[in-house]
């Protein structure tokens, strides 16, 4: 019984096939298939349940609200403008300068005009770079 068996096991594993298991992406982002962009994206689209609060805020805002908000704007802006002009003078010039709670600090370097801001009371800084000409 144990012979039969035996030989039934070797006719059985001689007869059968295998391959080898290839991995292939489908997100061209990891190598798959560039095609499958769109189809990726509109199905999380599909499936994303979020909206953004402030895109809904916009499209509900009558036009006297958004007159307001505009008009609000433009006078910080101003504002903002009038007080840079007044510190600064008309040209940015090399060194620190103090507007609230924000402090910053302008500098030659070799990659151009460089422009650190740093709020004081949440420590957020950030750093911008005007390329020299």
């Amino acid at each position: 019984m144990k012979y039969i068996l035996f030989l039934l096991f070797l006719i059985a594993s001689s007869t059968t096939f295998a391959q080898q298991l290839t991995y292939q992406p489908k997100n061209p982002n990891f190598g798959g298939e560039t095609f499958n962009y769109q189809w990726l994206l509109s199905s999380a689209n599909a499936q994303n349940s979020f909206k953004d609060p402030e895109e809904n805020a916009a499209k509900d805002q009558s036009e006297l609200e958004s007159f307001a908000s505009n008009l609000n704007r433009q006078l910080l802006s101003q504002i903002s403008r009038g007080l840079f002009t007044a510190q600064l003078g008309e040209g940015l010039e090399a060194g620190t300068y103090n507007f609230g709670s924000l402090a910053l600090e302008i500098y030659d370097s070799n990659e151009g005009l460089v422009i650190n801001i740093l709020d004081t009371n949440t420590g957020e800084q950030t750093q911008i770079i005007v390329p020299n000409q």
